[in-house]
């Protein structure tokens, strides 16, 4: 009970302050970023003499925990309370919101205060930071943590350590890797499949046979439980890529003897090597081991082996693993080609495009639609639209667009891609399927036209939604009026601008500024001001952006004395950004009789602007050029 009555009250006072400390922050200038305000709101709240690193923590973790500028203003506010310190507790709250939003240097940072500070954090804070940082590829730094998690006493488990190794290796941080290596064995810490693997994998190409060997015997002796047969395929497979297959055939018996026995992947890869070296004679005879003496391998050692290779984020290793598994034609579970697609697309695209043509050929099975996905996001991304085009033929082959997800994703990332003739053409087979596209599609296809230059196809999109019946929303005005003013098709725009007004679709600052900047262009001031006014009746903050925009184009284009005489209205007065915009123009276009009018103006009507607008002025000239030109408007005000 009395555990229960403390825990309460903290518990309580946790939610309390960071309530406010998210509320505080969603109302100031910058919101989620640490201020005054939040400081001042927690001396307010009065607990600063029971402040603890427990208390600290619980704030942290969940209010603060998407929050990671908070949380570490937090944390370092809590630092310099009086009597205070932090241990391992805070620590690990701020290291798991820093390691979520990938704040490396800052994780650098409060590691470096844990080690002066000498302070002993939990082994599990120790896991999580190189978890986090083998994630964020930051493997070097991993290292030096579980140094010097060790050199404090702290065992870390051996996954872990496993799991540091191969990306030490696969990183090419072999010295590294050595080291860990050696002290993993000093230390007894278990080696796995994961680990072993992919180290032995790399040392083995530079090592010599013997040493390899009596190396592999010594760690498949004490480690139990790593799978042989894995082993023996990526010492062999890692000398031929090595240009090594003489070696890797010579000790194909030697692994044997060693409780590594090679399966029928090993023997193939040997194969394969001769067959490029056109070595056919030692082929013949590898191929005849392999039916002597050859087992079969097993599916779900490899199944293991790969997935456990994903999700250690070593995609390579995993890839290279597949790619043998898939060239012999050899067993492969679907669920491991699925997370192959995905993964292995981040990567090397064309690879993961090849497992997915032999799912689709071979096994007759399909992807999950968020493996479909994945793919076609990194397709995207390294700009292979003719493998996404064939990829989804292959799949329209087995019919697997057949309902408005797929299609969605299909034609959407075929807009991404830039193949717009393709999206178009799976738009219209969508329909023909009696499937109805949704708004979302055609914006995607009307936006993906208007990036190549397709003005006509984008308009027939928008008459075809008419007919359709597909109602347009800001997204659609939005896309078709900014391309057709930038094409100088302005009183198409400005048809379509008034048109939804009439929908009851509320404009943003992206329309009224791409209107008035074509409209300015094509002299048509008076539409222009037109569709300014309309702007002010709806929005008062998003027209004094678009004003400045206005005002630039209207100097732009010659027209400094219309900017003028818009911003003498009563409700631009006080908007000096807008009047030193135009004076700046001015200024830059030698038009310096406009500019003394305007800022006798201005002197006239509120003689309190001018300080404001000449200090403005100055900075803005600073950095200019042409400083002096700002010179004859000050004159003119110190003359009248």
């Amino acid at each position: 009970m009395v555990t229960s009555s403390v825990m309460r009250p903290a518990a309580e006072l946790a939610v309390r302050i960071g309530r406010e400390l998210l509320k505080v922050s969603a109302t100031s200038r910058s919101p989620r970023t640490w201020s005054p305000s939040m400081e001042q709101t927690l001396h307010s709240l009065g607990f600063r003499h029971s402040i603890s690193p427990s208390l600290v923590s619980r704030v942290i973790d969940p209010f603060l925990l998407n929050h990671h500028s908070l949380a570490l203003g937090f944390f370092n506010w809590a630092a310099q309370q009086p009597g205070y310190s932090h241990d391992s507790i805070s620590y690990h709250s701020i290291f798991k919101t820093l390691s979520l939003s990938r704040q490396f240097s800052a994780m650098d940072a409060l590691f470096k205060q844990v080690k002066t500070q000498r302070i002993l954090l939990d082994p599990s804070v120790y896991r999580s930071l190189i978890d986090a940082l083998l994630l964020g590829k930051k493997a070097q730094s991993a290292f030096w943590v579980l140094e010097e998690a060790l050199s404090t006493g702290r065992e870390v488990h051996h996954d872990v350590c496993n799991r540091l190794l191969a990306a030490l290796t696969s990183d090419g941080y072999s010295d590294y890797a050595q080291k860990l290596f050696v002290k993993m064995r000093q230390r007894g810490v278990s080696l796995n499949t994961l680990g072993f693997g992919v180290y032995i994998g790399s040392f083995c190409k530079s090592s010599d046979t013997s040493q390899l060997l009596r190396l592999v015997g010594e760690v498949k002796n004490s480690n139990f439980n790593i799978n042989g047969s894995i082993i023996a395929l990526l010492i062999l497979h890692g000398l031929c890529k090595a240009s090594r297959e003489m070696d890797a055939f010579y000790i194909l018996e030697e692994l044997r003897n060693i409780d590594c026995k090679p399966d029928f992947m090993a023997y193939r890869v040997i194969a394969e090597a001769f067959v490029v070296t056109g070595n056919l004679y030692e082929r013949q005879v590898v191929l005849k081991k392999k039916r002597k003496l050859g087992v079969a391998p097993r599916s779900s050692d490899y199944r293991d082996f790969i997935l456990g290779l994903i999700s250690a984020k070593r995609l390579i290793e995993a890839k290279e693993v597949a790619e043998v598994i898939v060239s012999g034609n050899f067993p492969i579970d679907n669920d491991v080609l699925d997370a192959l697609i995905g993964s292995v697309s981040a990567v090397d695209p064309d690879s993961a495009v090849g497992f997915l043509n032999y799912m689709v050929m071979n096994t007759g099975k399909l992807p999950a639609i968020r493996t479909l996905s994945k793919l076609s996001k990194n397709l995207c991304r390294h700009e292979k639209g003719d493998l996404l085009v064939k990829a989804y033929e292959v799949l329209s082959s087995r019919a697997y667009f057949s309902e408005p997800e797929s299609y969605s994703l299909m034609i959407s990332f075929l807009c991404k891609a830039g193949r717009v003739r393709e999206g178009y053409s799976a738009l219209h087979e969508m329909k023909k399927k009696g499937l109805d596209p949704d708004v979302s599609l055609y914006n995607a296809l009307i936006e993906a036209c208007c990036k190549a230059e397709m003005i006509r196809p984008a308009k027939r999109l928008w008459d075809e939604m008419f007919v359709e019946g597909c109602r347009m929303n800001l997204t659609t005005y939005n896309v078709l009026i900014k391309k057709l003013s930038e094409e100088g098709q302005v009183d198409e725009s400005l048809r379509l601008f008034r048109k939804m007004l009439e929908k009851g679709i509320e404009p943003d600052e992206t329309i009224y500024t791409s209107l008035t900047e074509g409209l300015c262009r094509d002299t048509k001031l008076e539409d222009a001001l037109e569709v300014f006014r309309k702007c002010m009746e709806r929005d008062q903050i998003v027209a004094r952006r678009v004003l400045i925009t206005f005002v630039l184009n209207l100097c732009s284009n010659g027209h400094f004395g219309e900017a003028s005489q818009l911003l003498r209205e009563r409700e631009h007065l006080e908007h000096t950004s807008a009047h030193v915009v135009l004076l700046k123009c001015v200024a830059d276009a030698k038009e310096v009789e406009v500019g003394i009018k305007h800022m006798k103006w201005i002197k006239e009507v509120s003689p309190s602007l001018v300080h404001t607008i000449c200090s403005d002025l100055w900075a803005s000239f600073c950095s200019s050029s042409d400083p002096d030109s700002i010179l004859p408007f000050i004159r003119a005000l110190e003359l009248s």
